[in-house]
């Protein structure tokens, strides 16, 4: 296949990977500004899909990061790439810290008084993890569907994550809105000048080449030099047509001294 890698990665790689970039946290993100800068759309169009990218990224909606991304980039007339390329900052570094501002806001917004801490999330997860694998298991099993652990998952922990993440995630998308808004018009004004300084030097190039041609074609039939170009006015150091002569004015006094002398 022409895309498959080299190298297939075992699993363990696949995972450690996933947390931890082969070139590092640094390289990645300096690739993804790479890629939003070089993005062949308006700033104005980019910023707004970098405004979607951000903001789904403050969401419970795991798995649905990019569906949810393009959609509001579509309603807000963004960059449907930028706002996927923009979900990078929902990442294994930053998720853990979305997610706790995330809750506590939303457990203060709710009136929800259960104690927020470690023992609380890690029984809520895995408890709605077990019984979702069992109603899944039940149509084949005597077992039956349970939601209780379930429901208890959506009230403390998924309902708080999505209520909660509303007013961070507006605040954080909007600060990467106005910041990359005046860098995508920087970059792109420096591409536009460098494309055209580019196309000058091609262009001199071209017609430097032409007159070397000129050249060796002449001296291929003349046996010489090609002669230099005839001087034209515009030359510094030549000077311009001769006035045509003008009869004397006898009204003109130096005119009339003239004739007399």
């Amino acid at each position: 296949m022409v895309f498959k890698r080299r190298d297939a990665r075992p699993w363990p790689r696949i995972a450690i990977e996933f947390f931890y970039p082969r070139g590092g946290w640094k390289r990645a993100a300096w690739y993804i500004t790479y890629r939003l800068q070089r993005l062949p759309d308006s700033p104005e169009r980019i910023a707004r899909g970098i405004f979607a990218g951000v903001f789904i990224s403050f969401t419970p909606f795991f798995g649905f990061h990019f569906i949810g991304a393009a959609l509001i980039a579509f309603v807000i007339r963004g960059n449907i790439l930028a706002a996927l390329l923009a979900t990078f900052a929902g990442n294994p570094m930053t998720t853990p810290i979305i997610a706790i501002t995330a809750v506590e806001l939303g457990h203060r917004m709710l009136g929800i008084t259960t104690p927020l801490d470690v023992h609380v999330i890690v029984h809520a997860f895995s408890g709605a993890g077990k019984e979702l694998w069992r109603n899944l298991l039940s149509p084949f099993t005597e077992d039956t569907a349970q939601w209780g652990n379930l429901g208890n998952f959506f009230r403390t922990i998924y309902l708080p994550y999505m209520v909660g993440g509303v007013l961070p995630g507006l605040a954080v998308s909007t600060v990467f809105y106005y910041g990359s808004l005046p860098l995508i018009r920087a970059y792109q004004r420096l591409r536009l000048r460098q494309k055209a300084e580019r196309a000058e030097r091609r262009l001199a190039a071209r017609a430097a080449a032409r007159a070397q041609a000129e050249a060796q074609d002449w001296e291929e039939l003349t046996e010489g030099p090609m002669p230099p170009a005839p001087p034209t006015p515009d030359d510094p150091g030549v000077a311009g047509p001769e006035a045509p002569f003008a009869a004397p004015d006898p009204r003109n006094p130096a005119d009339a001294a003239g004739r007399s002398g």
